[in-house]
């Protein structure tokens, strides 16, 4: 079942999305609805979608049929930069930024500030500075961005998409690489984002760390979206239903699901 808010309401709005690669469909009518200043999951098994759909929004591919709304206007864009100057920005599992470049170059990279013809260094430090005092984080802003741990580096990326007026934040598979202090950071980061009014659609596959900071989710299979639902509307053995198109239920305290001639263990509930 597909619980479809208000048209009118959606910072985002993606219908019956096609796309094929080499004759095979890898998306085959998928659909995604995100309102404005909420946290959306996006989840599937390996091969199910998620990352294709994003890359359709995000300019890396085109997609060969369906409709994109983005605030309410037609959205089509040609590449991930076009993406992010449009206020949709993606913050890989693989950071996706330069490491041997400061952290201010980062920020500031693609909306630098000039003064006279030349670059205006004391302006973008106190901008990358101002950008990450917004979440908390106080470093040198002057010293290369791979002198720092991962989750430093994801703020860096999540400031960046601030410092492009980003309305939408995807981030894919962000607590990867976290320990468990650095993934409290995360989410705080993520429920201030909802707070000013940014949507996050967020993409995990640990399902706990779903209910702990995620609205809403939309479930993929096979290229096809099977499921949206609020997450206080689903439980997590039928969101594992819907993930695997099979029944699921508790044996000896895993998930355990049932197909026709098999059973297979999930993991522990």
């Amino acid at each position: 079942m597909i619980t479809q808010p208000d048209q009118a309401a959606l910072l985002l709005d993606m219908r019956d999305i096609q796309k094929r690669f080499a004759g095979i469909p890898a998306l085959a009518g998928a659909s995604l609805q995100v309102l404005p200043g909420e946290v959306h999951a996006l989840i599937g098994q390996n091969g199910a979608g998620k990352s294709t759909l994003i890359k359709v929004l995000t300019g890396y591919h085109r997609r060969d049929g369906g409709q994109v709304l983005f605030e309410q206007r037609p959205f089509e864009v040609g590449s991930p930069h076009e993406a992010q100057v449009s206020g949709i920005s993606t913050i890989y599992q693989e950071i996706n930024l330069v490491p041997l470049r400061s952290v201010t170059e980062n920020i500031c990279l693609g909306r630098e500030k000039r003064r006279r013809g030349l670059l205006d260094w004391s302006a973008m430090h106190a901008e990358a500075e101002r950008l990450l005092s917004r979440f908390s984080i106080r470093i040198d802003v002057r010293r290369p961005l791979g002198d720092f741990n991962t989750a430093t580096q994801q703020m860096v990326a999540i400031a960046r998409a601030i410092g492009f007026s980003a309305r939408l934040v995807i981030m894919d598979e962000p607590t990867s690489s976290l320990d468990e202090r650095e993934v409290s950071v995360l989410f705080s980061v993520v429920r201030q984002l909802k707070a000013e009014g940014v949507s996050v659609l967020f993409v995990s596959h640990k399902l706990d760390e779903l209910y702990e900071v995620c609205d809403r989710v939309t479930i993929m299979r096979d290229g096809h979206t099977v499921r949206s639902a609020a997450m206080s509307d689903i439980g997590k053995l039928e969101l594992v239903a819907a993930m695997l198109g099979r029944d699921v239920a508790v044996v000896d305290g895993h998930a355990t699901a049932f197909g026709a001639r098999d059973r297979s263990r999930i993991g522990d509930v």
